[in-house]
């Protein structure tokens, strides 16, 4: 085997890949998070990200619920 000056990796190591298993871990770090930048007067009213996606969620949920109700003219 020719080694690489630049090559970082001892010989000794042995990486061998067929023993290697998924991630119990990367499905934690999978979900999708977004970015949402507000506008400072909006921000004044929300000390935290809970507090804004807890708003959120209820805007959701009256939403859902009455979404018969509610109608764009």
């Amino acid at each position: 085997m020719q080694m690489d000056e630049n090559d970082e990796l001892l010989p000794e190591y042995d990486l061998d890949f067929s023993k290697s298993k998924p991630n119990r871990f990367a499905e934690k770090y999978n979900r999708t998070k977004v970015t949402v930048v507000l506008d400072s007067d909006v921000a004044e009213d929300f000390p935290s990200s809970e507090a804004v996606n807890e708003a959120l969620r209820f805007l959701s949920r009256i939403t859902k619920q009455h979404k018969g109700e509610l109608t764009h003219k």
